[in-house]
């Protein structure tokens, strides 16, 4: 902090450079993170956030303006998931809020039901996004993982098996991050409703673009409240509703679930305080922008986001399989994908550090190895730029294998194939705490010296040395055993 206030000028300017290396999502060369369609877009959204920019969701009763945009939001996501007269919900800050949200909530529901319920668990597809298991480790719910099939669905065979006196709720991703892949909700709900256990959809990602994609006419399998058995499902507004970052969606069937989502203290000194999710202060531009967002596309705005998103995704997905090597994983009803290397001598992470270096932020995926995809309407405009730059990444890496022993390869190929994989987590934890210590610097991916102390090159040397020494210690252990 400054010992004196500076000019407005000099700290916009400040803003605006430090930005200067992050991911060039504005140029369309972003697969993930970020949903923008363009600066006319964002100043809308500024707008409109603007205009509540102070304004605090903490009391209903206060600001009734706030009240109305969530109801109205709640009510238009409600109609657009095929929910019936009972369904209800909440703006949340985010994704990661709403799946929290819902095992904290179906931890209560089934204790309520079953008050002996000591050690609850949820069964959860291996593909489920991590803050699922976020929330088991935040609300002490043990996950029981559903394992993928050789073809990265969900084994479905296990689900009945998988449920127990102790289950509280099923997960079941519409899409799911990995692969984009749709799961059977249908017949996933059905077990789960035999055996008298909810069953959440995980709909962040798909429950503004799915709708939309199934209106305009695509086939996609039933996932939403048409599904007896689905109780209560999440779907960020500012993903491929375009929204402002922190607004996502938490809706349930009928409030019989949704009262255990609320907290109420009635001996506080401060005076009885109730709240309907996780935040205390919940910042009404988020409201705002939402509600604004929905205005203005309607749902032909959305339907036309979601065509030219999928356009975009056909393209790439025709384009990548063209390209000897590499393959795409299934054929997913999502504008999410990912690919692979099916050619041994082709290291899919040099790939991507190949990509990476011609400007394109690419996700790197595990258990298979793979690049990830996130398409959305944007996309369309660098279809042939991308596939470009790919069969040039592929040719180079081609070319010069030992690219796979470097960079960003090298890392991810490590933590991905080393076999204890509880020595990893406390690497990365290692890692993190480093990065947030007081005068702690940014993890480096790319090499550099971005961790005090690291062997090598930053993080690249730091992992692979504890890679190296994990691999050392499992095969002396393997010949030790004969």
């Amino acid at each position: 902090m400054p010992a004196a206030g500076r000019d407005e000028e000099s700290i916009l300017a400040d803003l605006v450079a430090y930005g200067g290396e992050d991911p060039k999502y504005k140029d369309g060369r972003t697969m993930s993170l970020v949903y923008y369609l363009d600066e006319g877009h964002d100043d809308f959204l500024a707008q409109a956030w603007k205009l509540y920019s102070s304004a605090n969701g903490l009391n209903p009763t206060a600001f009734k303006s706030l009240k109305r945009f969530e109801s109205e939001i709640i009510e238009a996501v409600a109609e657009l998931h095929h929910g019936g007269p009972d369904t209800c919900g909440v703006v949340t800050s985010g994704g990661t809020e709403s799946c929290l949200l819902a095992v904290k909530t179906y931890r209560d529901y089934m204790r309520a039901k079953k008050p002996w319920l000591l050690w609850p668990e949820m069964v959860l597809p291996r593909t489920a996004h991590v803050a699922w298991l976020k929330a088991s480790e935040y609300f002490g719910v043990k996950i029981r993982f559903l394992p993928m099939g050789k073809d990265h669905r969900v084994d479905l065979s296990r689900l009945k098996k998988l449920i127990n006196r102790n289950t509280v709720m099923v997960l079941a991703s519409a899409p799911e991050y990995p692969h984009g892949f749709v799961e059977p909700v249908e017949e996933m709900a059905a077990v789960a409703q035999r055996a008298g256990v909810p069953l959440h959809v995980d709909a962040c990602v798909g429950g503004f673009v799915m709708p939309f994609v199934e209106k305009n006419g695509r086939p996609v399998p039933r996932w939403d409240y048409r599904v007896p058995g689905v109780t209560s499902i999440s779907a960020d507004i500012h993903k491929y509703g375009f929204s402002a970052k922190g607004a996502s969606t938490i809706t349930y069937r009928s409030m019989e679930y949704m009262k255990h989502q609320m907290f109420v203290e009635q001996d506080w000194p401060g005076g009885v305080f109730a709240s309907p999710a996780l935040l205390g202060t919940r910042p009404g531009g988020s409201y705002a922008a939402a509600w604004a967002t929905l205005q203005l596309f309607g749902e032909a705005g959305y339907r036309d986001l979601a065509e030219r998103a999928m356009k975009a995704a056909d393209g790439l997905k025709a384009g990548i399989s063209k390209i000897d090597g590499l393959q795409v994983i299934g054929d997913p009803p999502s504008p999410l994908f990912s690919y692979r290397s099916v050619d041994p001598d082709l290291n899919i992470f040099a790939v991507g550090d190949q990509m990476a270096q011609a400007g394109w932020h690419v996700d790197r995926l595990q258990f298979p190895d793979a690049l990830h995809a996130m398409i959305t309407a944007r996309h369309l405009e660098v279809v042939d730029a991308y596939l470009a730059d790919l069969r040039a990444a592929v040719d180079t890496v081609r070319a010069n294998p030992e690219l796979a022993k470097s960079g960003t390869a090298a890392t991810y190929g490590l933590m991905a194939h080393v076999p204890l994989r509880g020595m990893v987590k406390k690497q990365v934890l290692e890692l993190f705490s480093d990065m947030y210590r007081p005068g702690g610097s940014a993890i480096e991916l790319e090499g550099g010296e971005a961790i005090p102390g690291a062997d090598e090159e930053g993080l690249v040397g730091t992992l692979k040395g504890a890679a190296n020494k994990a691999v050392e210690w499992y095969v002396d252990r393997k010949m030790r055993q004969g």
